[in-house]
């Protein structure tokens, strides 16, 4: 399917919303500063996203939870266990922290804990950001023998585990957190398994 020019241009704004609020923040993002860093003509911003700031926040935060869906779901077909799906995650995101001097980080968490309060259209867009997360481990760890409740429960505390580990890294400027959570999460599973037997 050819992308419009149009499209590739609505694309491209998003793209750099998302990532100047993971260096930013929401509230330190400007819409100018999005139209430069996109290359974008000042008026396509209005004209793809009429609504302003709070539509292209929204379009930034689904373009993040697409992308953490599409590495969980690209995990989870290569790997063999819920544990190794997590450490190919793991791995990914310590890579992006890495990359980017740990200035880039989680913008669904960022717009949660900046505009979850102040705005229902971006809380709710973070709440189902979260959710397609939380969906797709809690099938896997279904498809490994977890019950429903006991993968969800599981599923849950993976995801927010992860997020403020990722927070934490970045506070520190290390991985370390990262890793931490994850053999936190190795007992959960463990535990998990245990629970299922």
């Amino acid at each position: 399917m050819v992308e419009t020019k149009g499209a590739k241009t609505s694309l491209r704004l998003a793209e750099s919303m998302l990532e100047l609020i993971q260096r930013h923040g929401y509230s330190g993002t400007g819409l100018n500063m999005v139209v430069e860093h996109a290359g974008a003509p000042k008026g396509s911003l209005y004209f793809h996203y009429p609504q302003g700031k709070q539509a292209l926040g929204e379009k930034a935060v689904e373009l993040a939870a697409e992308r953490f869906g599409s590495l969980v779901a690209d995990a989870a077909l290569e790997q063999a266990t819920p544990g190794e799906v997590l450490r190919r995650v793991i791995d990914e995101l310590a890579g992006m922290l890495e990359g980017s001097a740990f200035q880039l980080g989680c913008p669904v968490s960022v717009v949660t804990l900046e505009m979850g309060a102040e705005s229902e259209r971006l809380r709710e867009a973070c709440t189902q950001a979260f959710e397609s997360w939380i969906a797709p481990v809690t099938e896997l760890l279904i498809a490994h023998g977890r019950p429903r409740p006991v993968a969800r429960a599981l599923a849950t505390a993976m995801v927010s585990m992860v997020e403020g580990a990722v927070i934490v890294s970045r506070a520190q400027r290390s991985t370390e957190p990262l890793y931490c959570a994850a053999q936190a999460i190795d007992v959960l599973l463990a535990q998990g398994a245990e629970a299922s037997a």
